[in-house]
């Protein structure tokens, strides 16, 4: 018998600017008010719970929302002892906003607004952690291929990305930690409206797919 869909059963965090493209297009605004220096940690942000919905299902898109933001990204799941235990396929959505270096929280964590992939590889099968560099993550919006994500872009890479957030959190059994989110060359990300379909794809991992729908309005 198969086991049911996947869904995060712990905590699923977000990392910031841990591509190189984008890092470098925000550089100059780190020195300003009120940091006045890059970040030496990892930059995370919270998924809360409300905001998965399973491959193959629909995001609703609130009244006022029409145009999304769509990033493709890999989760880290964490095992027993602290370990990556395996990696799954997300869609993260946000509703589109001036400030990526500290987001609102409400743009990232409308209901619905975080797509999870139904099957989570263990990160052995994919070659370890170091494995995952060679991994390329293809975003289409009704078909169209409308970016691709190479993760031996990533600012940090997977080890080390987990390493640096366990030494000021421990990620517990259940947790995810995504990588990251690319943008695209103006800095911009890949956008859909209601009626767009989204998939997200990596070699070996099981593909995922939501489609948009507009909230009915009485």
């Amino acid at each position: 018998m198969n086991p049911p869909p996947y869904l995060p059963s712990g905590t699923v965090y977000g990392t910031l600017l841990n591509f190189r493209r984008e890092h470098a297009l925000w550089a100059p605004r780190m020195h300003e008010a009120p940091y006045k220096a890059p970040p030496l940690a990892p930059v995370l942000y919270i998924k809360t719970a409300n905001t998965f919905t399973r491959c193959g299902h629909a995001i609703v898109l609130p009244t006022g929302v029409d145009e999304v933001e769509v990033s493709a990204s890999l989760g880290l799941v964490a095992g027993e002892g602290g370990e990556v235990a395996g990696c799954v396929l997300l869609a993260d959505v946000a509703v589109p906003h001036a400030s990526y270096y500290r987001p609102p929280v409400k743009y990232h964590n409308v209901d619905g607004f975080l797509g999870v992939g139904d099957v989570v590889r263990p990160v052995a099968e994919l070659g370890g952690l170091g494995g995952l560099a060679a991994l390329t993550l293809e975003l289409r919006v009704d078909g169209v291929v409308r970016q691709r994500v190479s993760l031996q872009d990533m600012l940090r890479d997977a080890a080390t990305l987990w390493a640096d957030v366990n030494a000021f959190q421990s990620m517990r059994p259940g947790d995810v930690l995504m990588v990251g989110t690319d943008c695209l060359d103006d800095g911009s990300r890949p956008r859909a409206r209601a009626g767009d379909s989204v998939e997200v794809t990596a070699t070996g991992l099981s593909p995922l797919t939501n489609h948009f729908v507009q909230e009915m309005t009485a």
